[in-house]
This record gives C-alpha cells, sequence and structure tokens, in this order.
C-alpha cells in the first residue's frame, strides 16, 4: 500500500482504490475488480472505513461493493450510476465494440440492492471531501477534493509518459469527457489521483488537455 499524500493512501485492485483520512472520517474511494474482493474485504477490516464512495459503476471500480454492502457500510454513488450498481441496467463498454460481451460480463458481477445506496451530489461535502462531478466516461462519474488533491477517477488515466483519456470507445461521452479533462486543467489542483496508474501533476494535466487530440 503507497502513502500518496498526507492522509491519502493507495492499493490497486486492478483499479484504483483510496484510503482517504480527514478528521471527518474515513472514506474509500472504489472497492476494486471482483477477483480483488478478498483483498477489499481486509481493507474494510483493517481501515474500517464510515462510508465508500463509488466514483462510478464500471465493474473494475465497483467489483468490491457488494462486500461493503454485506458489512452494513454506507455506499455513496451518483444516482445516475445507481441503475447499473443494483443490476437494473447492464452498460458496459469492455471490450470495446461487443457490447453482448459487456453484458455477459456485468450480469456476472455481483450487485447490490437499491437500499444500500446512497445519492452522492457534486458540491456535498462527504466526510470531509467535496464530490466533484466529472462526467464523460459515465454519465454519473464523480470524483472527491480537498486541499488541491482531487481524486479523479476515470476522468484521466496515469502512465509513464504523462496523462491520457480512455479511449474514446471506452467513454460515454468523449467529447463530454475531453471536456472535463479540461475544466480539470483550469482547476487549482497540487495533486490528481486517477483511477488507474499513478499520482499525475497538474501540469501532466494540462499538458495533455491542451493537446489538439485528448
Amino acid at each position: 500500500m503507497k502513502v500518496l499524500v498526507p492522509n491519502v493512501r493507495l492499493q490497486s485492485l486492478y483499479a484504483n482504490v483510496y484510503l482517504l483520512s480527514s478528521p471527518a472520517g474515513r472514506l474509500l474511494v472504489d472497492s476494486g475488480a471482483w477477483p480483488y474482493a478478498a483483498r477489499f474485504d481486509r481493507i474494510l477490516r483493517d481501515f474500517a472505513p464510515d462510508a465508500v464512495l463509488l466514483t462510478h459503476a464500471h465493474v473494475d471500480h465497483s467489483g468490491g461493493a457488494y462486500r461493503a454492502a454485506r458489512h452494513g457500510i454506507p455506499l455513496l454513488a451518483h444516482p445516475l450510476e445507481h441503475a447499473q450498481l443494483t443490476g437494473e441496467i447492464h452498460d458496459l463498454p469492455y471490450p470495446a465494440g461487443r457490447p453482448e460481451i459487456g453484458r455477459m460480463v456485468s450480469r456476472a458481477h455481483p450487485k447490490v440492492s437499491a437500499d444500500a445506496l446512497r445519492a452522492a451530489y457534486p458540491g456535498e461535502t462527504v466526510l470531509g471531501w467535496e464530490v466533484v462531478s466529472l462526467p464523460g466516461h459515465t454519465p454519473g462519474q464523480i470524483g472527491v477534493l480537498m486541499d488541491g488533491v482531487l481524486v479523479a477517477a476515470d476522468a484521466v488515466i496515469g502512465a509513464r509518459d504523462g496523462a491520457h483519456l480512455p479511449r474514446a470507445a471506452y467513454n460515454a461521452d468523449h467529447a463530454q469527457a475531453r471536456q472535463t479533462l479540461r475544466r480539470m486543467a483550469e482547476m487549482d489542483l497540487r495533486a490528481v489521483l486517477p483511477g488507474h496508474g499513478g499520482p499525475l501533476t497538474p501540469g501532466q494535466v494540462r499538458k495533455r488537455a491542451g493537446q489538439r487530440e485528448v
């Protein structure tokens, strides 16, 4: 487990899971992929979060959410993501161009009940962290922000050569995803923590946002 900035730790469960501490409490951001559910269970036991915030409903970020629900830990997500988290709909863009396989993959994953979910809206504060709207990758994708540290979900991807967007085929609205990246580039940040890959500097995000094709 890596310590990225004070009070922020990272555990990779295929997708990044962030352990956030503040005087207001302990917040887990995302729950990793289903094959890592046992490891997520250990995080739940050891970190003892007050809540789990799901940035979006893709299974690599929400695969362990049912474990948190079993423990009675509040699950927070934007309402636009709830139907996929509960299994009312199965809309998964993986693999690209094969929606029928994406639907099968989604159906194979454990879901959570509607009464286990709570709505998280942009502008709200959750355990000291401000909820931020980051749509494009999915319609209701959110992140959290405190003291210039943005947990950015799949609004941006970290790589050795800097910041990237997910492929257009993996974004619900690629134009909106580009707009979100540009909005992030204008924010007063000191660190950007993506849903995949290592932490990014604001300069890396600005560089990517300034490219003609992002």
